[in-house]
């Protein structure tokens, strides 16, 4: 009988070295005659843990890690083909803890299969939605969605169900779905992990997309910076294609659907729909003005979703398991699951999928583990670099969209970065300036000269010259920056500098400056 070895091919996994330790288990396999065959994954998320290598056994899947190429003759020695006991022996995958707390909805084949085969996409329920769906009317699909409560997953939180009722409402010859796979926040992977690792779900999402709007062309866009996540992409959809469920009739249905990848150069801005479309388009990659709503006047002109890869990846399980379902988990409005991102200085970093309503502590210091340097947390972002700092004194916060709204703060993509008690807030508030001045498109005055103006009123702080007035001056630019951006990057910069000002103030204060500068 044929041993299976997994070996993750996702990027993360790959900087760590998993390409050697998938050869110097192949030269082992080779060199004893053993049947076994090497199949590349994706991440099951535990990062720390990465290059994780599983073997299929009689008791279920069995995880070692991290491994280096140059532990793989002692896994061997060790027995580990048959689960045997080894320092980097975890058990059984499913038992470890960071895994077993986690509800994985969305990303529950990701590191499980093969994310090139169709037979291990079907035998893991892959592809269920897609024939519900076919087997309702457009407007049952967009009811379906809505009443599952899926909310944007990007950042924005609006209601997917309710841009998919838009676009199949509005008259037009073409309509398109665009996926947004420019994952540009610091802190996150979510989408490249499913890019990577699940590519056929985000396929199969995208095409019930096109069955619920009437449009029979996708196009994915995401960033140069991602060659892995585009080249599994690339392959997935000839994949798809070859097997029937991508084409001018999907599954046999009659039903016209199909995509291609495209590559924008990395412009933080493009990440905002409009920004996308323009460089979708073959334009710079500015803001436009809305009205027209994307929905409306999309793509070329023509009524188009935009929605984002985890937005996308979630609807085949919505599709398939019933809104109901989906709606059971969560809180309040926002319901369904969340793949939370943890990253930073923290201890146990990673993909935890879980539903809403964890509180903001319990995510850093129960299932992060809390700082890997072991020094005291000090502030969480959470949302990327537009995200507010959050202090121990929130650390009750439910995650929830509204609830970190009541806190000026918001959940973007759910990145989560932790930073431990040597940050200097005034460092990260004149950062999150830099950074909107550095990735401006420079269409609005707020955002492009607003933030470059912040950046020199907190050089000023920092050196002690009138502190107390420009620090009023600060808060005075991010408030034309929130009120008076055309997007959300200019629009949400101030989130940031404000939470790092209220939260942090000693930070700011001139003894600290002396004492930094000492």
């Amino acid at each position: 009988m044929t041993v299976m070895i997994f070996v993750p091919r996702d990027a993360a996994a790959l900087a760590l070295g998993a390409d050697k330790v998938a050869d110097a288990i192949s030269r082992e396999i080779a060199a004893r005659g053993i049947d076994a065959r090497i199949v590349r994954n994706g991440s099951r998320g535990m990062l720390w843990l990465e290059p994780l290598v599983e073997v299929r056994t009689s008791e279920g899947r069995v995880a070692y890690g991290p491994v280096k190429a140059r532990d793989v003759p002692g896994l061997f020695e060790a027995g580990f083909l048959t689960g045997g006991a080894h320092p980097l022996c975890l058990g059984l995958t499913k038992e470890i803890p960071f895994l077993r707390q986690q509800t994985r909805l969305t990303f529950a084949r990701c590191g499980v299969t093969d994310p090139l085969s169709l037979d291990d996409y079907r035998q893991y329920q892959g592809l269920k939605g897609l024939e519900r769906a076919l087997s309702m009317t457009p407007p049952e699909i967009v009811q379906e969605v809505t009443d599952s409560g899926l909310r944007g997953r990007g950042g924005a939180g609006f209601p997917t169900g309710i841009k998919w009722k838009t676009v199949a409402d509005a008259p037009g010859p073409q309509k398109y779905i665009v996926c947004n796979a420019d994952e540009g926040d610091s802190g996150t992977f979510a989408d490249r992990m499913i890019m990577e690792g699940d590519p056929f779900v985000l396929i199969e999402g995208m095409i019930i997309a096109g069955l619920a709007t009437g449009a029979t062309k996708g196009y994915l866009y995401t960033r140069s910076e991602y060659p892995h996540a585009i080249q599994t992409m690339n392959e997935a959809i000839e994949i798809a294609r070859g097997g029937g469920f991508l084409g001018p009739s999907v599954m046999g249905s009659g039903h016209a659907f199909d995509m291609e990848v495209r590559a924008g150069a990395g412009a933080y801005v493009c990440g905002e729909e409009t920004s996308l479309l323009n460089s979708l388009e073959g334009k710079r990659g500015i803001v436009r003005a809305k009205p027209p709503l994307p929905a409306l006047q999309g793509f070329l002109g023509r009524p188009t979703v935009v929605n984002n890869v985890i937005s996308l990846a979630s609807v085949p399980v919505i599709m398939d398991r019933g809104a109901a379902f989906y709606r059971d988990f969560g809180m309040g409005r926002s319901r369904g699951t969340i793949p939370i991102q943890i990253a930073g200085n923290v201890k146990y970093g990673g993909l935890f999928e879980t539903a809403f309503g964890l509180t903001l502590g319990q995510i850093v210091e129960e299932i992060g583990g809390g700082t890997a340097t072991g020094r005291p947390v000090k502030a969480v972002q959470v949302g990327g670099p537009l995200g507010a700092y959050f202090p121990r004194a929130l650390f009750d916060t439910l995650f929830d969209y509204e609830a970190f709204a009541a806190k000026d703060g918001l959940i973007g993509h759910a990145g989560v970065v932790v930073f431990d008690e040597t940050a200097d807030m005034l460092k990260q508030a004149r950062f999150a300036m830099e950074f909107c001045a550095i990735e401006s498109c420079g269409k609005c005055t707020p955002c492009r000269i607003g933030s470059t103006r912040g950046v020199e009123t907190a050089d000023k702080i920092a050196m002690g010259i009138e502190p107390e007035k420009n620090k009023a001056l600060l808060a005075d630019l991010c408030n034309t920056m929130k009120f008076g951006s055309l997007c959300a990057l200019g629009g949400f910069t101030p989130y940031p500098v404000m939470s790092a000002m209220k939260h942090f103030p000693d930070d700011f204060a001139p003894t600290h400056l002396v004492e930094a500068a000492e």
